[in-house]
């Protein structure tokens, strides 16, 4: 199994700041935000050691939250040593500046806790590509004012500092690495489509889902050699991994691992990693994996979808996969569940329960992308015979004097080539037709 990331060094304090604007967004939901944001912190290193909820209808332009909440935070700074403080809603450049200047600590927003994570978790030359890429994109319009100390002292003609010059010249640098790493994710993109190739035929399987809903744990139960790294934190999955799932329906479908979704994903992340998506979007049908264990389960299932939409994913074969049933203490909401969702799958990845119905349902998707054919050969055509058990699947095998029967289900990606060849047969030979059932 791979070795977990280093998680040895110093852990920060750090107080999470989140804002209630009923009744759109009641002071219980912004709870449960936290408690998620809690859980990103401890994933990129830092202990909650209380937290802030300010109810306000609007948010403050300077601060975000109001002068008299930012007062009170700092006394909260001052008296537990605090490291950082991290806001749950989006900051902008000039709300951390001011936040930062007013507290004197460190202050960063959901989206900028999300990128450090992603930046620890990325192990693969594309993945800390993809991040690196995400990472400026965000930091590229809060480079202003980071250069106020070299600006100008005073005023008066000739007397204008080099600090406006170092802040160009560092949008400058920026902007051109920005290019290049989209350029070098674009060769690796191609790269990435020539040596995948001769995977189009095949059919592929992708698992979606929220972060830690157990995608990888169920790729492993499924595919015992995928030896994916599975861990109760988010995100221990950002590069795509893609394993041989057998099935009695067909010889080979391939099943790929990718990246979890979370509620407020960066929109920088989402365009920087759309080429490790690409496996979804390619995908002949989706699992979607789902935490039962959650309360907010059902807000997950949308922002999972809300994100599929949003990289492209429109066809309508989807299996919805609940995880974790053995986490349910009552039996009648697991009774309930079913009779609302009666097309999905009820498993527990961990456990191994129920994984033969979810392989049924896989194999039930598969087959609808299948034709059924039966052909009958002469004995010594071993070309038509091989090809047909290279590339097809057999399902009957009949002798008939000097011919066989052979009845195969086909792919519909395939269908087209292994019709024109049986065609040809057929046309050129006297002894066999091919005949669709």
């Amino acid at each position: 199994m791979p070795e977990p990331p280093n998680t040895q060094q110093s852990r920060e304090r750090a107080i999470l700041v989140g804002l209630s604007t009923p009744p759109e967004i009641p002071r219980s939901l912004v709870e449960e935000y936290l408690a998620e944001l809690a859980f990103l912190a401890d994933t990129a290193g830092a202990d909650t050691a209380s937290t802030l909820i300010q109810e306000k209808k609007l948010r403050d332009p300077a601060y975000c939250i109001g002068r008299g909440k930012v007062d009170e935070l700092l006394e909260m700074v001052k008296g537990d040593r605090i490291d950082i403080v991290i806001f749950d809603d989006d900051l902008t450049p000039v709300q951390t500046r001011n936040l930062e200047r007013a507290l004197d600590c460190k202050v960063i927003d959901r989206t900028g806790l999300i990128l450090q994570i992603f930046a620890i978790r990325a192990k693969s030359h594309q993945a800390k590509m993809q991040v690196e890429l995400a990472q400026l994109e965000y930091l590229l319009p809060r480079l202003s004012g980071q250069w106020t100390h070299l600006s100008k002292q005073k005023g008066g003609i000739g007397t204008k500092g080099p600090g406006e010059t170092q802040i160009e010249t560092d949008r400058r640098l920026v902007r051109s690495r920005i290019a290049s790493l989209k350029r070098k994710l674009r060769d690796v993109s191609l790269q990435h489509d020539t040596q995948t190739g001769s995977r189009r035929s095949v059919p592929r399987v992708a698992l979606v889902g929220y972060t830690n809903a157990g995608k990888s744990t169920l790729m492993n139960q499924l595919c015992p050699e995928a030896r994916a790294y599975a861990e109760n934190r988010l995100f221990a999955t950002l590069d795509t991994r893609t394993r041989r799932l057998e099935l009695k329906i067909n010889k080979l479908v391939l099943l790929s691992d990718t990246v979890g979704f979370i509620r407020k994903l960066p929109h920088t992340l989402v365009e920087s990693f759309r080429s490790t998506l690409d496996e979804v979007l390619q995908a002949d049908f989706l699992l979607h994996v789902i935490d039962l264990s959650h309360p907010g389960f059902e807000e997950q299932m949308q922002v999972v979808r809300a994100t599929l939409r949003e990289i492209g994913v429109k066809h309508p074969h989807i299996i919805d996969v609940f995880n974790k049933i053995d986490a349910l203490e009552d039996p009648l909401v697991l009774r309930d569940l079913r009779a609302r969702y009666p097309e999905a799958v009820f498993i527990s990845a961990a456990r191994g329960l129920n994984l033969s119905a979810l392989r049924e349902a896989i194999a039930e998707h598969v087959g609808r992308d299948y034709s059924e054919r039966k052909i009958r050969v002469h004995v010594s055509d071993y070309k038509i015979i091989g090809y047909l058990y290279e590339h097809a699947e057999v399902t009957g095998r009949r002798c008939i004097d000097e011919e066989v029967e052979l009845t195969y289900r086909v792919h519909k990606d395939r269908l087209k080539h292994i019709d024109a060849l049986t065609g040809y047969h057929e046309h050129a030979s006297s002894r066999g037709a091919g005949n669709d059932t």
